[in-house]
C-alpha cells in the first residue's frame, strides 16, 4: 500500500510588511513543532525593505538615511542566515515552515548535514519552479540560492554589460532552524520588481553579482498568481509534500 504524502498547507498572503511577517512565522512555527499544525508554505510580498542575516555587515548598505527615506525602504536586522538582501513588490517571498527534526526535539543546533540538505532541496524546488514557466536556471558549488547562466542572462536588456559573462542571481535563499527544528525564513524569487532598488545594497555581501528578474528573461513577464502556482508545484513535488491551499487573514 503506497504510503500518504504528508501535507503541507500554503497560504498566500498577498503584501504584509516584513515585521508582521515575522512574527506570524514566530506563532505558526510553535503550531508546526507541536504538530497542531501541518507543515505550512507562506508566500507573500514585502513593500520596500533591506534585510540584513547574521552575518551582514553595515557597510553593505550603500544608500544614506536620506536615499533610505526618498525611497521608503526599511532595514531590518534579522536571525536568518547570510548577508543583506532586498524585499519589495513584484518579489515572490516564500516562508516554508517545517519541522525538520522528530516530535519533542530540543537541540541548540540541527545537525549540518540536514541544515544543508534543507537549503539544497530549496534551491532544487525553486529550480523546478522556473522549469515550469520555460526557463533554465541552477546552482553553483559553494553559493546558496538560484542562478542563471550568462548564455541566458545576457538577454537582460537592463542588465551591465560588464557582468554578463558570469552568472546571475534570480532567487536569494536565507534560512533559520528553530531550537524545536522548525525552519523560518525562506526565499525570494524576483518576479517583476524594481530592480534599482539592488543598487543600495551589495547583495548577499557578494561584489560583482548581477542580479536578475523574470521579467529582465520574458518578452512577456509570468503574473505573480502564475508564478506561486508553479512554485507550488516544485515545493511539492521536491519536499514530498500534498500541496493543500488555504485562506488565512493576518492577524
Amino acid at each position: 500500500m503506497e504510503k500518504p504524502s504528508a501535507i503541507c498547507t500554503v497560504h498566500r498572503l498577498g503584501m504584509v510588511t516584513y515585521e508582521k511577517a515575522w512574527k506570524l512565522q514566530e506563532a505558526l512555527a510553535v503550531e508546526v513543532a507541536s504538530r497542531e499544525r501541518s507543515a505550512t508554505l507562506l508566500l507573500l510580498e514585502h513593500p520596500h525593505t533591506y534585510t540584513f542575516g547574521r552575518r551582514g555587515q553595515a557597510d553593505h548598505l550603500l544608500w544614506d538615511e536620506a536615499e533610505l527615506t526618498r525611497r521608503g525602504v526599511t532595514v531590518q536586522w534579522v536571525d536568518r542566515g547570510g548577508d543583506v538582501t532586498y524585499h519589495g513588490p513584484g518579489q515572490l517571498v516564500g516562508y516554508p515552515l517545517i519541522p525538520l527534526a522528530t516530535p519533542g526535539w530540543q537541540g541548540e543546533r540541527l545537525p549540518q548535514m540536514d541544515y544543508v540538505g534543507y537549503l539544497r532541496k530549496l534551491e532544487t524546488a525553486l529550480v523546478a519552479a522556473i522549469a515550469r514557466l520555460g526557463l533554465a536556471t541552477g546552482t553553483i558549488p559553494g553559493l546558496t540560492g538560484v542562478w542563471v547562466q550568462p548564455d541566458v542572462a545576457s538577454r537582460c536588456p537592463r542588465c551591465d554589460p560588464a557582468l554578463r559573462q558570469a552568472p546571475s542571481k534570480i532567487a536569494s535563499i536565507g534560512v533559520k532552524v528553530d531550537v524545536r527544528g522548525v525552519t523560518r525564513h525562506g526565499f525570494a524569487l524576483n518576479v517583476a520588481p524594481d530592480m534599482s532598488y539592488w543598487q543600495g545594497i551589495v547583495a548577499c555581501g557578494l561584489d560583482g553579482v548581477q542580479m536578475v528578474s523574470l521579467a529582465d528573461l520574458f518578452e512577456t513577464p509570468p503574473e505573480m498568481e502564475q508564478v506561486q502556482d508553479c512554485v507550488v508545484a516544485g515545493f511539492g513535488e521536491v519536499f514530498g509534500f500534498d500541496m493543500v491551499e488555504e485562506g488565512f487573514i493576518i492577524p
